[in-house]
């Protein structure tokens, strides 16, 4: 797998375009893949960073400590010590306060210093009174909008940029976020490419269909895509077996349920596992939905499979397990024989095209 997300880093480092978007379920391998991509970037860089990232590795540098032994008076978002710690000092309280404006915050913050500068900021606390500035934790969508946030700011100091300014690589930036934010996000990637996209590359990879599909327009068929859309490239990232493939999309759109019928199309010709149940069930929703029915079921007995009892049981049976986790568990045989008559007749019924 290692040698693969090579592979696909240098595929990605001697792409043409200077904007790459790339769509990939979850737990297919962006996270590591961003990392492959700085290792082969420093590897041509006679190893020195050439661009700087967002990923999980970003959101884990911020940590809460409740200070539980106190009833939480003390709580604060620890910002643990990385090689970024030194660029802190050039960061302001303001900075980031205009990132987050567009998401409209209900709260305030303070950076609270190490008393080495070099080890920058050492936690930030948060609170609504600023009176009283009694400390107060933030949700978890907030945190991770507060994070981005900081990061945005933190890609515009000079020092640091300067020295690693060959590339962004932002991986999902929109965890645990509402619809509304999510746009609001693609708006602020928007933004940090408009300004960036002539100078240094920007890689945006996402499992959020939303997102992906929002920058997709703005960047390839939207009113603002003009001076985009020559130089940017979408791809699909999909893990087979182990190993990692870069698609294109087919088409000028890329449509979801499109994607999920390939992704178990292929499955179908090469090995069917439990997971693919679960995006099947995704795809009877998407199906639902446009039909105007929340149920499934619906979609089941329009393309008349015969027991929808037993399939909905089938179904529902993986229903709260993560449709996108990597699973080795083959289908049953009653599992496929279930699953090729649904796909078969959802197939036949709607004359999908892919």
């Amino acid at each position: 797998m290692a040698e693969n997300q090579s592979d696909i880093a240098k595929q990605l480092f001697e792409n043409q375009e200077n904007i790459i978007l790339m769509y990939a379920f979850n737990a297919t391998g962006k996270t590591r893949l961003s990392v492959a991509y700085k290792d082969y970037s420093k590897s041509e860089n006679d190893g020195n960073h050439a661009g700087v990232y967002y990923n999980a590795f970003s959101e884990d540098l911020f940590q809460w400590e409740n200070d539980e032994d106190n009833n939480n008076e003390n709580i604060a978002l620890k910002v643990n010590f990385s090689s970024l710690s030194q660029f802190h000092s050039f960061l302001d309280v303001k900075d980031i306060e205009e990132k987050l404006a567009i998401y409209n915050p209900k709260y305030k913050f303070d950076f609270n210093l190490d008393e080495n500068p070099e080890r920058g900021i050492e936690s930030i606390t948060f609170f609504v009174d600023e009176e009283n500035k009694t400390q107060i934790k933030i949700s978890r969508g907030e945190e991770r909008i507060f994070v981005w946030c900081f990061f945005l700011a933190l890609f515009e100091v000079e020092t640091w940029a300067g020295e690693q300014d060959a590339h962004l690589f932002i991986d999902d930036p929109v965890s645990s976020l509402d619809e509304h934010n999510i746009f609001i996000t693609a708006e602020s990637i928007f933004d940090l490419i408009e300004k960036s996209y002539l100078k240094k590359r920007t890689i945006i990879s996402t499992h959020h269909i939303g997102l992906f599909s929002i920058l997709f327009n703005w960047l390839k068929k939207g009113d603002r895509s003009a001076k985009y859309k020559e130089l940017t490239k979408a791809c699909i990232l999909s893990n087979k077996n182990g190993d990692l493939e870069l698609k294109n999309p087919s088409g000028d759109v890329f449509l979801y349920h499109l994607h999920l019928l390939q992704t178990l199309e292929e499955a179908r010709k090469d090995q069917l596992y439990k997971f693919h149940i679960v995006l099947l069930r995704q795809v009877l929703e998407n199906i639902a939905s446009f039909l105007g029915s929340p149920r499934p079921g619906f979609v089941l007995s329009e393309i008349g499979v015969d027991d929808t009892a037993k399939a909905m049981d089938m179904l529902n049976s993986l229903s709260h397990k993560n449709a996108y986790q990597f699973q080795v568990n083959v289908m049953s045989e009653g599992e496929e024989t279930l699953f090729n008559e649904i796909f078969g007749k959802l197939l036949t019924n709607y004359n999908f095209k892919f």
